[in-house]
């Protein structure tokens, strides 16, 4: 099974990557390999300063090794051994009229002193980050989800909307990180569904990204805005930057498992501002914004 996925999300990275550049029309990926000390390494794939997008990053790796003492501890293990892979993305346009977007997808496993694999499960997801609300956006991203979900089970769109609603949630702030999408996480086999069945569920999600966001980023790519605008932008990148440094489980992971710094933090934006005790002007569209995020919507 890990063989199988991994050779998936490296099929599909050179597919997000060729339709990105195809969008952004001026940058174009730069590639970086690199390998993991104590196992394993990776393919990270960054674009900058182009004419969609002003930073972004479709990255691959596939690690393995000891688990980290702060890791077993975490997962309620001893000694094991693990094996991880994924592909993670995160894109910030220059246009705040053109929303951030982010997605996982990823497979894991643990093994016993004698090699067994004694756990493995799938997890993942993509989520949608505006600054400004159009509902149609939403609305759009939502039903490729949905359409995803409902092709392998009745549940999997509400279960793992509502999952994601919980899981980007600055508590510190009491808001969303954005308009949400899809969340899962160890998703095991049982008896009536397979890991087979759970690859098949995965790559659906993985295959349906683009679909999710290039017509949202074709719609508002080329929409006037203004420096208030990029402002607002930035403030909010800055709460993006607040829920990855403080709460994202993919980040501590990372950081706790000697991961690669430049790829872990790939996902953070280049410009951000943070104001203080800022607010909106009530009845403006950022208020509208924060409306919302303060009380996630179903948009199905």
């Amino acid at each position: 099974m890990k063989d199988k996925f991994y050779q998936y999300i490296q099929q599909l990275q050179d597919q997000i990557c060729s339709a990105l550049e195809a969008e952004d029309g001026k940058a174009r990926f730069k590639e970086d390999l690199w390998q993991r000390e104590a196992g394993g390494g990776g393919r990270t794939r960054v674009i900058e300063d182009g004419a969609v997008f002003e930073k972004g990053g479709v990255n691959i790796s596939a690690v393995h090794g000891p688990l980290p003492e702060s890791m077993q501890a975490y997962f309620k293990v001893g000694k094991v051994d693990f094996y991880a892979c994924g592909l993670s993305l995160v894109l910030h346009p220059k246009s705040p009229m053109v929303p951030t977007v982010h997605a996982n997808w990823r497979y894991f496993e643990m093994y016993d002193a004698n090699g067994n694999v004694v756990d493995q499960w799938f997890g993942g997801g993509q989520d949608l980050t505006p600054y400004y609300l159009f509902e149609e956006d939403a609305r759009h991203f939502h039903a490729v989800c949905k359409q995803a979900c409902d092709k392998h089970h009745p549940e999997f769109y509400p279960e793992y909307k509502k999952k994601c609603d919980e899981y980007f949630w600055n508590h510190h702030r009491a808001e969303a990180r954005g308009v949400g999408g899809l969340f899962f996480d160890y998703c095991r086999a049982t008896d009536s569904f397979s890991m087979d069945n759970w690859y098949e569920f995965v790559t659906e999600v993985g295959d349906s990204f683009l679909n999710a966001y290039l017509p949202v980023v074709k719609r508002r790519k080329e929409f006037p805005y203004t420096e208030q605008q990029l402002d607002w932008q930035q403030i909010r990148r800055g709460r993006y930057v607040e829920f990855n440094l403080v709460h994202d489980k993919g980040t501590l992971f990372g950081l706790k498992t000697g991961g690669r710094i430049e790829s872990i933090l790939m996902s953070l934006p280049p410009q951000v501002q943070w104001k203080y005790d800022y607010t909106p002007e009530a009845g403006s569209p950022e208020a509208e914004l924060v409306t919302v995020l303060k009380n996630p919507r179903e948009w199905q």
